[in-house]
């Protein structure tokens, strides 16, 4: 059975984590033995489709002619394009409609969460729709102490030194401008925001708050995944606030590190991140600044094992066995 793994606009999409799930796929296609191919044949059987530009579509009319069977994975929803760059609640309701336009071309769709299926499912699009995590690759994001040495080294930290980190765009919906207020709020410790997004898609608040930072928050920008890695594993706290996802990929890489965590209580982790157990999770920016105090002075539990359990459940492997089973419904 030939899969075919349409990756056209994944450059323009490159430090994104739709990008980032392409190349999952890759992998669990590998790990299943599936004939792989990047390019248009007359004989696919299916067809993955991650991206919502004009050309996705105009591929799916092309396979369409010789009956391949088409999967749109929905990675995005309107309400993680809410709150994120310039005008984007203003353009919120069309892009719904595109989503529905472009969804609605799939034979099925697959979404990351039960959470994001939820969603899709008050979308009217008609069509059988499977939740399956975008997954992490366990065997490359894993805690060593010489990555978490090279960290430390690159970034000047010393041994006393207390280091939290983030990771995403400069976007509202990301927490950025949390982030930035909890750095104001603790200035003994140093915070890095791994990330960055192209100045014109930014909104006026963000500017603002990136420009007035505190001295002791630093924004490297886009780092490849091998220093990113390194980051999970020499920081202290991993400060994840973001306010909407359909999944999160890099949470899955931190809990992979068994780096110590904080996301908000929100709905997609409801049913599969147990509160003070798996993860800790916070109601508001001030629960969030609390529980980091704590977690930063180790006056809470370590819940980094069963983290990781949950980031091995959603490896590329068992992910990939998941994956075939859809193949044969379909």
């Amino acid at each position: 059975m030939k899969i075919y793994l349409y990756s056209k606009g994944k450059k323009i999409l490159r430090n994104s984590g739709i990008a980032k799930a392409i190349e999952h796929q890759e992998k669990m296609l590998i790990e299943a033995n599936q004939e792989i191919t990047k390019s248009y044949a007359p004989n696919i059987a299916i067809a993955h489709i991650n991206t919502i530009f004009i050309s996705s579509l105009n591929e799916i009319i092309k396979l369409r002619k010789s009956n391949t069977k088409i999967i749109y994975f929905a990675h995005s929803t309107k309400e993680d394009f809410q709150n994120s760059f310039v005008l984007s609640n203003l353009l919120a309701p069309l892009f719904k409609l595109w989503l529905i336009f472009c969804y609605k071309h799939g034979d099925i769709i697959i979404t990351p969460t039960e959470y994001s299926k939820k969603l899709l499912l008050t979308y009217n699009l008609n069509k059988k729709i499977y939740s399956l995590t975008n997954a992490i690759d366990t065997t490359f994001f894993s805690k060593t102490q010489e990555r978490a040495n090279r960290f430390k080294k690159e970034y000047s930290i010393n041994d006393n030194e207390k280091v939290i980190i983030s990771v995403g765009h400069f976007i509202e919906r990301k927490g950025i401008l949390d982030f930035i207020q909890l750095a104001r709020l603790m200035p003994n410790i140093k915070f890095i925001w791994f990330g960055y997004t192209q100045k014109y898609l930014l909104t006026r608040k963000i500017k603002q708050a990136i420009k007035n930072a505190p001295k002791n928050l630093i924004f490297p920008g886009y780092v490849n995944s091998e220093k990113l890695r390194d980051a999970y594993c020499g920081a202290n706290l991993f400060a994840f606030m973001t306010k909407e996802e359909t999944e999160g990929i890099v949470l899955l890489e931190a809990l992979a590190c068994k780096i110590p965590t904080i996301i908000y209580d929100i709905s997609v982790y409801k049913d599969w991140l147990e509160t003070n157990k798996d993860i800790y999770k916070a109601t508001d920016f001030n629960d969030f600044y609390q529980l980091t105090k704590k977690i930063i002075d180790n006056k809470l539990p370590d819940l980094t094992e069963n983290g990781l359990l949950i980031s091995k459940q959603r490896s590329i492997s068992n992910t990939s066995k998941k994956l075939i089973k859809i193949y044969q419904e379909l």
